[in-house]
């Protein structure tokens, strides 16, 4: 009696999973790390902690100057953690702590709930951490977004920054501004907001804990 020939079959190759785009991968970290916030600047994938209470008391604070300049309502709106999609990368996006912003702003959403930065008037930041991410990288990434005014609460180095006139990689004029002094933002806001620097500046400062 011959013996039949034992086929054996090959299981198919399997193909390696698809590596997953900045966005997904931006979506994900969300889901991991709850309250961090996470950007692509530059390509380059961040997660910044939850900030502490000075960081949301400065921007309530903050908050104050604009409202009553009328800037909350009407033409415009007054919030916080809006996305804004960035020209410098295809999946770039940055999440400012606080923005000035053309009510009609949902009427240009771009992707991954980021709205083209032709609807903001201005941006601002209070640093934490990372602030090397504001002073530095956000120049460059809302100077070519062509965002008219970002303005930097700098608790490192306990000034304010105002940034106008966008261009490549950065804006045109920068200054400084120190306690004691009052800072007139540019009437392209639609309105005159005048920031009290010594306010702003201790609202942010954290307080040291007496033992």
């Amino acid at each position: 009696m011959s013996a039949a020939p034992v086929e054996h079959t090959c299981p198919e190759p399997q193909s390696a999973p698809r590596p997953l785009t900045l966005l997904e991968q931006a979506d994900k970290l969300t889901d991991q790390l709850p309250g961090y916030r996470v950007e692509i600047l530059g390509g380059v994938l961040t997660a910044t902690p939850p900030p502490d209470g000075a960081h949301a008391r400065a921007l309530s604070r903050l908050r104050r100057p604009f409202a009553g300049a009328g800037l909350d309502g009407g033409e415009t709106e007054l919030l916080e953690g809006v996305g804004l999609w960035l020209p410098d990368g295809p999946e770039d996006f940055a999440v400012p702590d606080l923005c000035v912003i053309d009510a009609d702003f949902e009427d240009h959403l771009v992707d991954h709930n980021c709205y083209d930065p032709v609807s903001f008037r201005l941006v601002l930041e209070v640093t934490s951490g990372n602030y090397r991410n504001d002073l530095q990288t956000k120049v460059v990434a809302y100077g070519n977004a062509k965002v008219p005014v970002y303005v930097i609460v700098d608790r490192k180095h306990n000034r304010l920054h105002v940034l106008t006139e966008p261009i490549e990689n950065g804006y045109g004029s920068h200054r400084l501004h120190a306690p004691g002094q009052q800072v007139t933002l540019p009437e392209s806001l639609g309105a005159e907001v005048t920031l009290d620097v010594t306010e702003v500046l201790s609202a942010a400062a954290t307080v040291t804990p007496q033992h």
